[in-house]
C-alpha cells in the first residue's frame, strides 16, 4: 500500500483501513507466540502500513 493511495480515501476510509490492519497485526503476533507464522516479514509490512495510515492521518487532520 502507498501513501498515495492513502491521501485519496476519506476518513471514515482511513479509519477503517486502520482498524483492519490492526486486527491483522494481532493475528500475526499470535501466530508468532504460537509458532505458526513462517513468514516473519508480514508483520514488519503490517506495521509500516499502520504508520503509513496513521500518518495520512495526522497529516489531513493538520490542513
Amino acid at each position: 500500500m502507498k501513501a498515495s493511495e492513502l491521501r485519496g480515501k476519506d476518513e471514515a476510509a482511513l479509519k477503517k483501513e486502520l482498524s483492519e490492519l490492526l486486527k491483522a497485526q494481532f493475528s500475526l503476533r499470535m501466530q508468532v507466540a504460537t509458532q505458526q507464522l513462517s513468514n516473519t516479514s508480514q508483520l514488519k509490512k503490517v506495521r509500516r502500513d499502520i504508520a503509513r495510515v496513521k500518518t495520512v492521518m495526522n497529516q489531513k487532520e493538520a490542513k
